[in-house]
């Protein structure tokens, strides 16, 4: 290149430590040549001369991605630049370009009910104790809890254990000793559960 074509502020092609790279001219040095910066470093780096710039980089304008509707049709285009160099349209883009109302993000702090949080409530609305199978049956009935798994009773059944076992007494549930009589005989049951009284006092 010639002395006159570069611009302070322009963006070159250059030879430095046997690379091309990409660099900004910042000002022009007292001693001939260029200060600049290296693109890909950061570094600052002095160019003597013109003839180690081999030409002119210019800013490509982002490229609008296509978003295909269900019809399979495409809809109006998403910027690059709104979802991110070389990244995929996110679900938001997507939703606003067919014109869906995004759906809201949840709030910081605020999570799903699991399990335990409903075998909580449902112990706490009975007030007796109760086998994982029958607090599963109301959990689901109130919609306490959603689940797909086959054996939600069991489920909860070693969810229950570990937390007893994690946290001793502070834990929020303790077996329960349900007695009944059959053919004349007391015979204990397995299985109860209840809250410990300090859950009962928080609740």
């Amino acid at each position: 290149m010639k002395k006159a074509e570069v611009k302070v502020g322009g963006r070159y092609s250059a030879k430095v430590s046997d690379k091309v790279v990409v660099v900004r001219i910042d000002a022009e040095n007292p001693h001939g040549g260029w200060d600049a910066t290296n693109e890909a470093t950061g570094k600052k780096v002095r160019v003597k001369s013109a003839q180690r710039l081999r030409g002119a980089v210019h800013k490509s304008k982002p490229m609008a991605l296509a978003i295909p509707s269900q019809a399979g049709e495409t809809k109006e285009a998403v910027p690059a630049a709104d979802v991110g160099t070389g990244a995929k349209p996110g679900a938001r883009a997507v939703q606003e370009a067919r014109g869906k109302k995004p759906q809201a993000a949840r709030a910081k702090g605020e999570r799903k009910s699991g399990c335990l949080d409903a075998a909580v409530r449902v112990l706490a609305e009975a007030g007796k104790p109760m086998t994982c199978g029958d607090i599963v049956k109301v959990a689901l009935e109130k919609g306490y809890w959603r689940t797909r798994g086959a054996t939600p009773g069991a489920t909860l059944y070693a969810a229950v254990l570990r937390e007893c076992a994690a946290k001793g007494a502070k834990a929020r549930f303790r077996r329960a000793e349900v007695k009944e009589t059959r053919d004349g005989k007391t015979v204990t049951l397995r299985g109860y559960f209840t809250l410990t009284d300090a859950t009962k006092k928080e609740g």
